[in-house]
């Protein structure tokens, strides 16, 4: 039988780290990272490559321990009023070829206590693509709501935030007002611990990425990458 990635060691070591959050702690306690969080996370990433290429063969699945798919557990603190050093939950990304960073198309996967989830899309683009993103909304409209609309993605939510107003250049009235409000474009869906911690997890995963595979093709061929 399988061997399951991730153990619920994982979800006592993020607890036991949001409770300690300091350097000193984390220091004393850098094994458990290795053997509940790093290692397994990276075996993951090793293993997860047919899953995310049967999304896409551009998107990368990188499982080097640095500048791979595996987010560092390091804060960047340097703009935030939260000097906590360390982050609290695991993240993995599987981003398009194209991108150099978070802000590119892909997959992203958030384990974290009681907050679990899988999300394809784009988070925070650059003006110009947030600009050609929105014409393709607004002149294709009838193609964005059929991804939208689909049966598979009813259980999922989208993600990010949204301007206060319509941005400029579309009225007020337009029938994709409240779409065109938003900053960040993409999908999440929660999943069930259970989920995360089944031997065939990579499967389990897997799937909730292929249901929201139309939408993340539509966000990259408004940008003119490949898919």
């Amino acid at each position: 039988m399988a061997r399951p990635y991730f153990t619920r060691a994982l979800f006592d070591y993020l607890r036991d780290l949001a409770a300690n959050n300091d350097r000193d702690w984390f220091q004393a306690n850098k094994d458990r990272y290795e053997e509940c969080l790093r290692q397994p996370a990276l075996r993951f990433i090793a293993d997860f490559g047919p899953q995310v290429r049967a999304v896409s063969p551009h998107l990368v699945c990188d499982p080097r321990p640095t500048g791979g798919s595996l987010f560092r557990i390091y804060r960047d603190v340097r703009f935030s009023r939260d000097k906590s050093p360390y982050k609290t939950h695991c993240a993995l990304q599987f981003r398009h070829e194209s991108g150099k960073d978070a802000h590119a198309p892909g997959l992203y996967l958030h384990l974290e206590p009681g907050n679990c989830g899988a999300a394809a899309g784009l988070w925070r683009p650059p003006t110009p693509a947030l600009r050609l993103i929105r014409e393709a909304v607004a002149t294709r409209s009838d193609r964005w709501r059929k991804i939208c609309d689909a049966p598979a993605l009813k259980p999922m939510q989208q993600f990010g935030e949204r301007l206060q107003r319509v941005p400029a250049g579309y009225p007020r009235d337009h029938p994709m007002a409240e779409e065109l409000k938003r900053k960040d474009w993409g999908l999440w869906i929660p999943l069930a611990q259970k989920d995360v911690l089944a031997a065939d997890a990579l499967e389990r995963i897997g799937a909730k990425y292929r249901d929201m595979k139309p939408m993340l093709k539509f966000l990259c061929e408004t940008l003119g990458e490949p898919f």
